[in-house]
């Protein structure tokens, strides 16, 4: 199928506010806690260490998309600039991390939902929500770009609200504690009471928070003027999940002690309950569920694509690439579908799951390695351009190259060898090598029998 039947339904707020879906899902609401937990105050500097990293990927996808604006991008771009062979062992990784995450999106809205109807089980709350975020992708991609922009804008507006109370709080025009200023957030041990190496552990596990920014360069073959649309959207999307992390939890830690922050409840809502609050609080468990929703949509609408791509360069079967009449990789989504539904089956006979458990525990690798695939292949692109005396045609270029570019490289590189010096990330490894380098070895193998056949044909 040509790329020129993939239906261009997306609008450039669609764009922008699907990867903010992807990002901005329930871990974030409930996770945040974890990353407090360890870190203290200094979380917030290993968010903005997070950020410039994202800011440094979209920056790179951002020039290869305008260049090249198809369904798929990043897995075809590591087909062009590195090899196929690579790029055959992301695109699986990345498929097979995004059919795992989406279900424990789903089976946390049960969670939500049992607490206000607890005779109703979680697991018929996840199948509930799972129809939805099945029906809103099998729909016109503008259909689902339009959901998207609905349940992202509530997440954003919710978080802001967060941030006017919590900062009211703090000068003390909310509630009878008077003016806080830094007495909670440099109270329990000062800004880094666990260390300035904590710093480097948090940051592994913030940027599986900030996975779900690459759907951008996913959805480009979907979207109007890409040229225009993609630039746009990579520097706001960037420049809004820094602002939506870095001043509501700077703004939480300042409220809320550290100490206080636990896995059990969101943070935002404990933050809201301290103060009394509470109603407050209870909206927050809401706005949760409409994260997990929202990040199941963005993050199946990711694997899809990325299915699409792998069949539409022979490393998927075929069929896979097949468009429907409404310009939709339709075989391609219910695969994924398929495959989510699977997961949720698996949970629902045995929630203690080991491969349940390893392939949630490996997204954090499978999404550095998708992230630097990008950069990788930005690096590559540019190189070989300059080499052919080129770069003038690109219609958009991405500043202070290469410098950029390696920082995003290395930055990355730098948290899996931590991953594999810490053994309570290690399982990650564990899981997503296997998931890198299997389809790696498929597709090599593959090719020498082909090559074999051929030989012999002759």
């Amino acid at each position: 199928m040509n790329e020129s039947k993939m239906n261009r339904g997306l609008k450039n707020r669609h764009l922008q506010l699907i990867s903010l879906g992807g990002v901005i899902g329930s871990g974030y609401f409930l996770g945040t806690g974890y990353v407090l937990e360890q870190a203290g105050p200094a979380a917030i500097l290993a968010y903005l260490l997070g950020g410039l990293i994202v800011l440094c990927v979209m920056l790179c996808l951002a020039e290869l998309a305008v260049e090249k604006p198809i369904s798929g991008s990043f897995v075809n771009y590591a087909r062009d600039n590195i090899s196929p062979t690579w790029a055959c062992g992301v695109g699986w990784a990345y498929w097979l991390t995004w059919v795992s995450y989406v279900p424990s999106e789903m089976i946390a809205a049960g969670i939500i939902m049992e607490n206000f109807l607890p005779q109703i089980s979680q697991l018929w709350w996840a199948v509930l929500f799972g129809l939805i975020v099945t029906a809103v992708n099998l729909f016109h991609v503008d259909k689902f770009g339009e959901s998207e922009f609905w349940l992202s804008l509530i997440k954003i507006v919710a978080l802001v609200a967060f941030s006017i109370v919590a900062g009211l709080i703090c000068l003390g025009l909310i509630g009878d504690q008077g003016y806080i200023g830094s007495l909670v957030l440099l109270g329990s041990g000062g800004f880094a009471p666990n260390g300035y190496w904590a710093i480097v552990m948090t940051m592994v596990i913030i940027l599986v928070n900030f996975q779900g920014t690459e759907i951008i360069g996913l959805a480009a073959g979907e979207c109007e003027r890409p040229e225009k649309s993609i630039p746009i959207a990579v520097r706001n999307v960037t420049w809004r999940i820094i602002a939506l992390y870095i001043i509501p939890i700077t703004l939480l830690i300042s409220i809320l002690p550290w100490d206080k922050a636990t896995l059990e409840e969101s943070v935002f809502a404990a933050a809201m309950a301290e103060y009394g609050l509470n109603g407050f609080a209870a909206l927050f468990a809401m706005v949760i569920l409409t994260a997990a929703i929202s990040c199941s949509n963005s993050g199946l609408y990711g694997a899809a694509r990325a299915l699409y791509a792998l069949g539409k360069m022979d490393m998927a079967p075929k069929s896979l690439s097949h468009i429907s009449r409404k310009g939709m990789p339709s075989h391609a989504i219910v695969l994924s579908i398929c495959t989510c539904w699977l997961v949720i089956l698996l949970y629902a006979f045995n929630p203690d799951s080991a491969l349940y458990t390893y392939l949630l525990a490996v997204s954090g690798f499978t999404g550095a390695i998708a992230w630097i695939s990008i950069c990788w292949s930005q690096l590559r692109r540019r190189r070989a351009l300059e080499a052919a005396g080129e770069v003038e045609k690109l219609a958009y270029k991405m500043p202070l190259f290469p410098y950029v570019t390696y920082f995003g490289i290395w930055a990355q590189v730098f948290c899996l060898a931590v991953m594999a010096f810490t053994p309570d990330l290690r399982e990650a490894l564990y899981a997503g090598v296997p998931m890198l380098l299997l389809p790696m070895a498929w597709y090599r193998l593959r090719a020498r029998l082909r090559a074999r056949r051929a030989a012999m044909a002759r």
